[in-house]
């Protein structure tokens, strides 16, 4: 096993560093010059090389980019903002912040909505799933498995600016959404971000549904899940000790997934919910060519995808005894 989890925290690494590579190659290939966006109007040739020198792009590509790959470990020094201490992402071309101060600000929304969003769609989407597992062919997997086909269908952006207007504005039962520090206030933190939980949570508690669902009736049909009932052992062992177990490996698979992809940041839901997350943040990067701020951000959304990754791996072996890590 721990052979294994270096493996993959080294192959995670180099993957990370191929991305960063690309994502500053085609930054570069873009029409947009950030040096000459932050000149202004009036732009000679010699304050576009200032420019350049003080956002420290004045250097040729390969040399930029090992300064950038140089300063996550060692810090970087800037001819306007000094020195900037490891692991440093640099500042920001749109308002001169250090990039990675302005991520930690904006992770913990984009960690709140994430985890909620998780612990809503999967108490919901697994139990509704196991239920109709158990009920399959009569009333209540019909409904279940009819509600999962609508659901997956709905759009965040559509059900999201539904139920802001039908739940805040015109019933006034939740408060608009809003994102405040849970050690300021727990009550703000959780009302402001329970209809974005909600919202969030239904298309994905619908995948779950139709996922659980379609996983536990093929694990009931198995071998060792009829030989266990041929042995006489109660319905409640036979399922949680040998169906429920087999059948959640390939759905812990997928949430590891779905959680890094939240953790990287949920675009549509934070514009929808206008939250300011790491979501938000990658997209008025794009906007301004703001590059340490999209690298920044890719670099933290690729992290948490390999990491969830690496724990999924580790987590699977343990929920299915019919799986070893080599």
């Amino acid at each position: 096993m721990f052979r294994f989890l270096l493996r993959r925290i080294a192959g995670g690494a180099v993957i990370l560093l191929i991305i960063s590579a690309i994502v500053f190659v085609l930054f570069y290939a873009a029409p947009r010059d950030p040096a000459r966006l932050a000149c202004g109007k009036v732009c000679t040739p010699e304050t576009l090389a200032l420019v350049k020198q003080n956002l420290g792009i004045a250097d040729p590509l390969p040399v930029e980019y090992w300064h950038w790959f140089e300063g996550l470990f060692v810090g970087r020094d800037y001819a306007t903002f000094g020195n900037c201490p490891a692991p440093c992402l640099g500042y920001s071309f749109r308002n001169s912040e250090p990039v990675l101060g302005t991520i930690l600000d904006r992770f913990p929304t984009t960690v709140s909505l994430s985890l909620g969003s998780a612990v809503v769609f999967v108490i919901f989407g697994v139990g509704s799933g196991m239920l109709a597992a158990v009920k399959q062919g009569k009333a209540l997997d019909k409904i279940a498995s009819s509600a999962s086909l609508i659901g997956s269908s709905l759009q965040i952006y559509i059900v999201g600016v539904f139920a802001i207007y039908l739940f805040t504005d015109q019933l006034g039962w939740l408060d608009r959404p809003s994102y405040t520090p849970f050690t300021e206030n727990p009550g703000a933190w959780f009302s402001g971000l329970l209809l974005p939980w909600l919202v969030l949570s239904v298309i994905f508690t619908a995948n779950y549904t139709r996922m659980t669902r379609s996983q536990l009736v093929e694990t009931l049909s198995e071998d060792y899940v009829r030989t266990a009932r041929a042995k006489g052992l109660a319905a409640r062992t036979v399922f949680f000790r040998f169906a429920w177990r087999g059948a959640m490996g390939p759905i812990v698979t997928i949430f590891g997934l779905d959680l890094g992809v939240l953790f990287g940041g949920a675009i549509i839901t934070e514009k929808t919910f206008n939250l300011h997350g790491i979501g938000e943040l990658s997209v008025k990067a794009v906007s301004t060519s703001d590059l340490p701020m999209l690298l920044g951000v890719v670099l933290v959304a690729a992290t948490a995808i390999l990491v969830f990754n690496v724990i999924v791996d580790a987590v699977y072996a343990l929920i299915d005894p019919r799986v070893r890590l080599a």
